[in-house]
């Protein structure tokens, strides 16, 4: 056996420059293919890891809505939410408010901002500064408001932590008045997951984004996650049947829900790394082919050579075979490195699409997905040399040493 990769090593070093192209054609096909991979399964999994990110596995929405799909809240709020906290398979509520409030003397007129419960919020994580109050705290009126806000909110205001700002609602761009208005002062960076990175964010006590709106939102949300005790799928599933079946004026969505719906959206992305797969799996095929067939064209001397003085035709299949496995294999290993460097600089341009999450990504290493599609390319490549493999080993020996002698 070692004189069979030993003489497969040779036949590949003698010609260089044609085996490296080879492989360089092959790592490209094995980039493309590992790329792809990632895409198709990538949005899939970060979709999951991004929804279950505090461990929330239910969205209950206004009736017939997603999340923030439009401008529709929940009224009668408190009721529903206790009745959801008051159920034993339910862990934890977490109710929000979404509204867009206007900054009078801001450099930007208005930021998107979420009224949150501080102990229970799942749509942010602190970097720097101090929290939200809990809910049982109150803030006096004459008080400035504690804001947590993101990044891109502190760069377009020009704002640091520990700043003062006003906030308002009800905004008469004529009169350059406001209904209700309140001081907030930024006490907290953070990053938030659902809010594309790029949009300013701010986060206020629930109560008093209620209050800021106005009496007709005092009991109002505009959504609510919820999380199964047991965690299960069974158990999501059946608190999931439970709330549709008390609450008919809300819709809830479980992850795996959410997921099918994103996923319809997200569908072309699917079918493209479908076809670009296969396309580079053909590719890989085609050029270990192509490699082996000129290789075995320009050794029919040699070839049959080693069969006049006793080569079976099993060592000469082997042989080829060999040849076409290490091309395979060198090509994939340099795949492997390219594929995980574009991937990185894909996702970084795919992220910057306005509209999507932060903690959203295009390109998610799955190590059993992409361990299979390399081993499939690897199969395919060494495969390719088959049918030039046994017309190797088919060689007629005679008229085969006649033509090398006269040629």
């Amino acid at each position: 056996m070692s004189m069979r990769v030993t003489l497969a090593v040779a036949t590949l070093r003698r010609n260089p420059a044609r085996t490296l192209l080879a492989i360089l054609g092959i790592a490209v096909a094995a980039a493309l293919l590992l790329d792809m991979v990632m895409l198709a399964t990538g949005m899939r999994e970060s979709f999951r890891t991004l929804l279950l990110t505090r461990g929330y596995q239910l969205r209950v929405a206004p009736k017939g809505t997603l999340p923030f799909d439009s401008e529709a809240t929940i009224d009668g709020a408190t009721g529903i939410v206790a009745a959801l906290r008051a159920n034993p398979d339910i862990k934890a509520v977490s109710p929000a408010l979404g509204a867009t409030l206007s900054l009078p003397g801001n450099r930007f007129p208005s930021v998107f901002t979420l009224g949150l419960e501080q102990d229970v919020q799942g749509d942010y994580v602190l970097d720097a500064g101090r929290d939200l109050p809990a809910p049982r705290d109150s803030v006096a009126a004459a008080t400035p408001l504690p804001a947590v806000v993101n990044r891109a909110f502190l760069l377009r205001s020009g704002k640091q932590l520990g700043d003062t700002l006003t906030v308002a609602s009800g905004l008469n761009a004529q009169l350059r008045t406001a209904s209700r208005s309140r001081v907030v002062v930024l006490v907290g960076d953070a990053r938030f997951f659902y809010v594309p990175a790029e949009t300013p964010v701010m986060a206020l006590p629930l109560q008093n984004v209620r209050a800021l709106l106005g009496p007709e939102f005092r009991d109002r949300m505009s959504v609510a996650m919820a999380e199964s005790r047991r965690g299960d799928s069974a158990s999501v599933e059946a608190v999931r049947t439970w709330i549709a079946t008390t609450q008919p004026r809300v819709t809830a969505i479980s992850t795996e829900t959410a997921i099918r719906q994103v996923e319809e959206r997200l569908s072309y992305f699917r079918q493209l790394a479908f076809v670009l797969g296969a396309i580079s799996l053909g590719i890989g095929f085609l050029l270990v082919a192509t490699l082996v067939t000129l290789s075995v064209n320009e050794r029919r001397g040699e070839i049959a050579v080693l069969r006049a003085i006793g080569t079976q035709k099993g060592g000469v299949l082997r042989q080829v075979f060999l040849e076409g496995f290490f091309m395979s294999s060198a090509g994939i290993a340099g795949g492997l490195v390219l594929g995980l460097i574009t991937a990185k600089w894909l996702n970084g341009i795919l992220r910057d699409f306005p509209g999507l999450p932060a903690a959203f990504d295009f390109f998610l290493w799955s190590p059993e997905a992409a361990w299979k599609s390399l081993a499939l390319l690897l199969v395919s490549g060494t495969l390719a040399g088959l049918v030039p493999a046994w017309r190797a080993a088919s060689i007629p020996i005679v008229r085969s040493l006649r033509e090398d002698a006269v040629g």
